[in-house]
């Protein structure tokens, strides 16, 4: 007879006539939320490993995580103390306060980190200082101190401020908030979907009357200014913009010879690009913070350029080249940038006196040019033309002053947009931080060298982000082959456009026809760390879809297959989301989440005003929801039919609850408080038993003094975790059961084991689930045990999840005998997993332990 059964019969003793099915209903309640509070407490944990993980990890998150995990968190940890609260009405009262401040410190990390708001929605360029940076974002205050304080030749024109987006962008942002939170589905088609949306959204948006007219206003005035017909280029500059690190080079939207009639238009384009799939994704991959986007747009004269390009003030690819390096074309420098045109690539000397180093004329084509209407077109160049250089040695020594000047004044390495306009004059059209080039030396290997290596599939181009890497072709002409790109992908461009940015999380190289080291794709290649070759003649026609190649960007060759003896071992790629604003909310409200203070169940400090993260919760409400179900007669007038001491020739440290016909007639019968193996009836139980029980524990392995160090140092900080003396995690592990039914709740050493099995004649109800998690070595070896256990389960058929250093298995489904067999391997494994962290960072002595195991591990099937 179980408790349940017991209560169903018993009446009372010394005339207390208690309401037995009263008494009975309260245990069923109680057990329920013990039960909804295990899985609120499997489901914190996995989302504490998840915290952890992503922290550790390399792949990008954006505030759409951080939001759903804490909430996630939040929303478990918050079950755990309603359930307890079940458990024991009013007894630990304290725990919703705590919890409520905890809550509150973790929302602060969400909070937006936006500009303060007002200020005027016009600026003009000779009005902007070094205190107008958050409202005319990064580019344009770039632009204004290098025209209002060095004096720089810059186009006329005004900037439409952050506080003018704010303005506009106000009544959609909760909105755009919402939908962004909400569109982070699985699949790749939902980043488009969602950036179609939002963009819509702001194309569709009327400016407010007052915004139109100040815009507006502002043209007429720059018009009268230059005193003729007037079109403008309307310039991104958003608030995380030209940043270091994060230049978001071509991913915002940018027009170029716009009539007054179509400025208000343009405008509204731009904002809208802040919501475009690839800018989006960039923001995603270095940790930007989607809310805290602002958007001024600079609206400058058009210059009508004879040439123009970009110049690099020190060298992007080649650390040790210390030349200035510029990139021209005839015509506008868009060609130079979006990677349409071939153009001129001069080297020049930055020490006095500067001249030229090296000179490559390239035969131009074609040329961008101002249309009649409004934007550009692309036009042939005149055949006798074609082979001009575009720039005179005067004018590269004055582009080359212009590149060293912004450096010394911006104290840092700059990228310099600029343009020759009709009367020859050096036009400043953008400047942004340069990021310090790969300074290892430059491979001695040409093109005519790649012979005797393997075979050559393409040779030549130029080198524009070093590296080499391995994969297959992927050849991109149109936006449908862009969406079908895999990941590993080698991409193989005719244009290496700016939107192709999108792609670079799937690919590990990319070929391209056209373009060079100053286009934008160019820049964020360098960025990502992926090697890039562009100017590369007939890639698409030479690369072959689908064909596996290595990529030796730095000798600027393609290779037939993956060739090993050039994959040499390459720096790891940047992890952009060190130190960005996602990153950081997530570390600092991690450190309201993760940590484990609570440790010690028989202090006096372990109480709920003593929590001060969610896990320490999570630790706090388990620990009082086993003591409170396995206390559940303590102060009833009735005899002790509860929990019972487990004896197997000796006591162990196991108490049993019978809930219902899990101990024979005769250990139902006992009054000492005690029941032995052989007074069990529970089938999964005795499974789990036989398992735990069936080979001796030999004790810790050998010690290996890396591990031990790893041990003791953990246990600098945590007491309870000294392997040289009594552990309270050596104490009490508890069995609920009955005739088909078992869960274990286990501390073992120190880590938690959780077990729990339904086994009976229904085939399709039978289930065992086992959970896994702590140890006491760093995380590196815990999630190493962590691998090593959730492989020896994957071998014995359970389904396995492993968040960091915690296992998740399940297998469900089967007949006894197949179920038996397998809590005999969860039984087997809870018990010889012990301390095993202190080897794992010995690989011949993790491989023995598993042979070991898994040999015992046999041995049930052979018995069987």
């Amino acid at each position: 007879m179980g408790i349940l059964d017991w209560l169903r019969r018993w009446r009372g003793t010394d005339g207390d006539r208690q309401d037995v099915e009263d008494l009975r209903g309260l245990f069923e309640h109680r057990y329920h939320h013990f039960k909804l509070l295990l899985i609120a407490n499997s489901e914190t944990h996995e989302t504490i490993a998840e915290i952890e993980e992503t922290l550790h990890g390399s792949e990008p998150y954006g505030m759409h995580f951080f939001r759903e995990v804490t909430t996630r968190t939040s929303a478990s940890v918050f079950q755990m103390i309603r359930n307890l609260d079940e458990l024991a009405p009013g007894k630990y009262g304290g725990l919703g306060p705590r919890f409520e401040e905890i809550r509150q410190a973790i929302q602060e990390y969400a909070r937006p980190t936006r500009a303060p708001e007002g200020g005027p929605r016009i600026l003009r360029l000779e009005e902007i200082g070094s205190d107008h940076g958050q409202l005319v974002g990064p580019k344009m205050a770039r632009l204004g101190r290098a025209r209002n304080e060095l004096g720089a030749r810059v186009p006329p024109g005004f900037v439409i401020t952050t506080e003018a987006y704010r303005t506009f962008i106000g009544e959609h942002r909760e909105e755009i908030d919402r939908r962004i939170q909400a569109g982070r589905e699985s699949g790749r088609g939902s980043s488009r979907r969602l950036s179609d949306a939002l963009t819509s959204l702001i194309m569709a948006t009327d400016l407010t009357p007052e915004l139109e007219a100040d815009i507006l206003h502002a043209f007429d005035q720059l018009e009268q200014e230059v005193g003729r017909p007037l079109r403008v280029s309307v310039r991104s500059s958003a608030s995380s913009e030209d940043l270091v690190g994060a230049s978001f080079a071509g991913q915002y939207r940018s027009l170029l010879n716009v009539e007054r009639e179509g400025l208000l238009e343009a405008y509204r384009e731009v904002l809208a690009s802040v919501y475009s799939q690839q800018a989006m994704a960039y923001r995603l991959r270095h940790g930007s913070r989607e809310e805290d986007v602002a958007m001024a747009v600079g609206c400058m004269a058009m210059v009508d350029a004879k040439c123009g390009g970009v110049a690099y003030s020190r060298s992007p690819v080649d650390g040790q080249d210390l030349c200035v390096s510029i990139h021209t074309t005839l015509g506008l420098p868009k060609g130079v940038v979006d990677g349409a045109t071939v153009g001129d690539h001069y080297r020049v000397c930055r020490e006095l006196p500067r001249q030229d180093v090296e000179r490559l004329v390239a035969n131009k084509g074609g040329k961008f040019v101002c249309c009649r209407e409004r934007g550009t077109r692309l036009t042939p160049v005149a055949s006798e033309r074609q082979r001009e250089a575009c720039l005179g040695e005067d004018g590269a020594l004055e582009v080359t002053r212009l590149a060293v000047e912004l450096e010394e004044s911006f104290g840092a390495p700059q990228d310099v947009e600029w343009a020759l306009d009709g009367l020859g004059q050096l036009q400043l059209l953008q400047c942004r931080p340069l990021p310090l080039a790969d300074d290892r030396p430059r491979s001695p290997r040409s093109p005519d060298d790649a012979d005797d290596v393997a075979d050559v599939v393409l040779r030549g181009g130029n080198t524009v982000s070093r590296g080499v890497a391995s994969g297959e072709v992927h050849v991109v002409r149109n936006d449908a082959d862009a969406a079908a790109c895999p990941d590993g992908a080698v991409l193989a461009l005719v244009q290496p456009a700016p939107e192709r940015a999108l792609l670079l999380n799937r690919a590990v190289a990319i070929v391209a026809e056209l373009g060079g080291a100053a286009g934008h794709l160019a820049s964020v290649a360098r960025e990502y760390g992926i090697p890039a070759i562009f100017g590369a003649a007939e890639a698409t026609n030479r690369l072959s879809q689908g064909a596996a190649v290595t990529v030796d960007a730095d000798g600027r060759v393609v290779y037939a297959g993956r060739v090993e003896s050039q994959l040499t071992p390459r720096p790891p790629r940047p992890r952009p989301m060190l130190g960005s604003p996602v990153e950081a909310a997530l570390d600092g409200a991690s450190r309201h989440i993760v940590p484990l203070n609570l440790l010690d169940p028989d202090s006096p400090d372990f109480r709920p005003r003593s929590c001060s993260t969610y896990h320490d919760i999570m630790r706090f409400c388990h620990e009082k929801a086993v003591k409170e179900m396995f206390a559940f007669d303590e102060g009833r007038r009735f005899p002790l039919r509860g929990a019972r001491q487990l004896v197997c020739g000796e006591r162990r440290q196991f108490w049993v609850l019978d809930l219902d016909d899990g101990f024979t007639q005769e250990g139902r019968e006992r009054e000492d408080g005690q029941v032995s193996v052989e007074q069990i009836r529970s089938i999964p139980m005795l499974a789990l038993w036989e398992g735990m029980m069936a080979f001796p524990w030999e004790g810790p392995p050998p010690v290996n003094p890396r591990g031990l160090l790893s041990v003791m140092f953990e246990a600098t900080a945590n007491p309870d975790l000294d392997p040289a003396r009594e552990s309270h995690y050596a104490s009490k592990n508890y069995f609920m059961i009955a005739r088909r039914f078992c869960s274990l709740q286990s501390r073992f050493g120190f880590h938690f084991c959780g077990a729990e099995a339904l086994v009976g004649e229904r085939r399709r109800e039978n289930y065992a689930a086992f959970q896994f998690s702590g140890g006491a070595a760093n995380l590196e070896r815990r999630v190493r045990r962590a691998r090593f256990i959730g492989e020896i389960l994957e071998q014995n058929g359970f389904r396995v999840k492993i968040r960091q250093d915690s296992v998740s298995a399940r297998l469900e489904g089967f007949e006894v005998p197949h179920m038996e067999h397998s809590l005999k391997v969860i039984g087997y494994l809870i018990v010889h997993t012990r301390q095993l962290d202190m080897i794992m960072g010995d690989r011949s002595a993790t491989d023995a332990r598993k042979t070991k195991i898994l040999e015992h591990l046999r041995s049930f099937a052979e018995d069987e």
